[in-house]
């Protein structure tokens, strides 16, 4: 007991990632907010200065988690013209551009070497963010023409993903060397709210491949591995799970996503988020059963509950301190 009395914020995450048991379930959000979100709760009265994940969190009694997106695109590489639209069309113009791909200077190593004390001391969980190898070849290529190129150009996705392991593997290393993750997460939203975007023939060809080369890396490290994927992971889960993906987020409501469900078919998944998003506005009555229903699965293990994606902007400060508070009653309320 007296052990569980003495539980940091990062023992109580790494234990509840490995089914251990806890005093109370971390109590996070996995996504920063909006920015439309927080000017919105300055205007109700949080203080100004603060910005930062850390700062805003511990405005609302969160604990601390501290997010690097280390990024394959370098500052000076040009933007597209509008949301899901090409920065290249073909591999003419994609070896034109790697000079702004792929920086030496993957991540900003001062910031890093920054959190690693609050980290030793537990104060601070550290995880990273990679961007996924059915998502970058999209960043790149556009959502459109990403798809059609699985059929027109493969051999070009394939060297764009070979690329982008070569990178992620450089800085996975010299991240490690300053500071080891305590989890991960691909960036890859390969669902949408009817499933894969995908055929799983499809994710063995392009995708799997370059896991299954930097998933053993990460796991050595000691890092856990966790895909971020919008819309219903249903499935999607299954094919990440057979090559070593150990987590998911941030299990969408409205797109059918049943925690419950995803526990029993697959038993030793991690998962993060569940929680409606779209409730959140509408009283402590109905966030309590939303917690309510997410409890039988924080009560197993291997869950950290938190917004199933950011909080929208027409969630107001006392909508969200009510949430925040009722989220540490059920963290409290799930170990007991």
């Amino acid at each position: 007991m007296n052990a569980m009395l003495a539980l940091t914020t990062r023992d109580r995450v790494r234990r509840v990632l490995d089914f251990k048991p806890v005093d109370r379930l971390p109590i996070m959000e996995w996504a920063i907010w909006w920015d439309a979100t927080l000017d919105r709760w300055r205007s109700e009265g949080m203080p100004a200065e603060l910005g930062g994940k850390i700062e805003v969190g511990a405005y609302f009694g969160l604990d601390a988690d501290a997010q690097y997106w280390i990024g394959a695109a370098s500052a000076s590489c040009p933007r597209p013209a509008g949301h899901g639209l090409p920065i290249v069309k073909n591999a003419g113009e994609y070896a034109q551009i790697k000079q702004h791909l792929y920086p030496e200077e993957a991540f900003d190593k001062d910031a890093v070497r920054s959190i690693v004390r609050r980290q030793e001391s537990g104060e601070v969980v550290v995880w990273i963010t990679l961007e996924g190898f059915f998502w970058w070849p999209r960043v790149l290529l556009g959502i459109e023409p990403h798809l059609c190129a699985f059929y027109d150009q493969p051999d070009l996705i394939k060297q764009i993903n070979e690329d982008l392991l070569a990178f992620q593997l450089r800085a996975v290393d010299e991240f490690c060397q300053i500071c080891v993750p305590d989890f991960m997460t691909f960036a890859e939203d390969m669902s949408y709210n009817h499933g894969p975007m995908l055929s799983k023939a499809m994710f063995d060809e392009f995708v799997a491949p370059y896991y299954a080369r930097i998933v053993p890396v990460l796991r050595d490290h000691g890092i856990v591995p966790v895909m971020d994927s919008d819309g219903d992971v249903t499935d999607l889960i299954g094919w990440a799970m057979e090559q070593g993906i150990q987590g998911i987020l941030p299990l969408e409501r409205m797109a059918g996503v049943d925690v419950g469900l995803l526990r029993r078919r697959y038993p030793g998944l991690i998962m993060m988020g569940g929680f409606d998003k779209t409730v959140m506005h509408l009283g402590e009555h109905r966030i309590r059963e939303e917690f309510e229903r997410l409890l039988p699965v924080m009560r197993q293990g291997g869950f950290i509950p938190s917004v199933d994606h950011q909080t929208p902007p027409g969630v107001s400060i006392d909508d969200y301190r009510t949430y925040a508070r009722l989220l540490g009653q059920y963290c409290k309320k799930a170990c007991r």
